[in-house]
């Protein structure tokens, strides 16, 4: 009886290493991009963006979120790309990212969200050493989704979250010296 739970167990084992795993698609430009859903808070409707003077370029601006400031971040010019137009479509979609200073909610401009998808850890291949038009340390990795490939986002780096607890902390002494 005993070899047989352990044969169980280790194939329950096996079988949580392949389990899909559930992943937020979203346009930027013409490109699929995706994210993990266990970071992603919400999902926002593009406005009440303000704007910081002397911001890294990626660095959109930021929002009042239920009364926390919360950067918004390009990722269109985060990848070396032109600003994407804001259309009907355009969405901040809110991530909580782990900081140095514990957890930090951030806003990324998205042309358009798609849907949550699960993509099997057997279909996600090792982020390419070349092309993508994106540095390789932001691709966490390349999932297989009907015949493409969707890209997966690694946020610690696209993010640079040590930046935006920065902006975060400027924004908050302004608001203070204004009061």
């Amino acid at each position: 009886m005993k070899s047989e739970d352990n044969t169980r167990i280790a194939k329950g084992a096996a079988s949580a290493v392949v389990e899909p795993r559930q992943y937020l698609t979203f346009l930027l430009g013409a490109e699929t991009y995706a994210l993990g859903i266990l970071q992603i808070k919400e999902i926002i409707e593009f406005s009440g963006l303000t704007t910081v003077p002397m911001m890294p370029s990626h660095i959109r601006g930021v929002i009042n979120l239920r009364g926390a400031v919360v950067p918004v971040v390009d990722l269109q010019v985060r990848f070396g790309r032109p600003s994407a137009e804001v259309g009907k479509r355009t969405c901040i979609v809110i991530i909580e990212i782990a900081g140095v200073e514990g957890k930090q909610d951030v806003g990324v401009v998205v042309d358009q969200v798609n849907e949550v998808v699960e993509i099997p850890a057997g279909e996600i291949e090792p982020p390419p050493s070349f092309g993508n038009g994106i540095r390789a340390d932001f691709i966490q990795g390349m999932g297989k989704m009907d015949g493409r490939f969707v890209v997966i986002l690694g946020l610690d780096a696209t993010l640079a979250v040590d930046e935006l607890a920065r902006v975060t902390d400027q924004v908050a002494e302004t608001e203070k010296i204004a009061a």
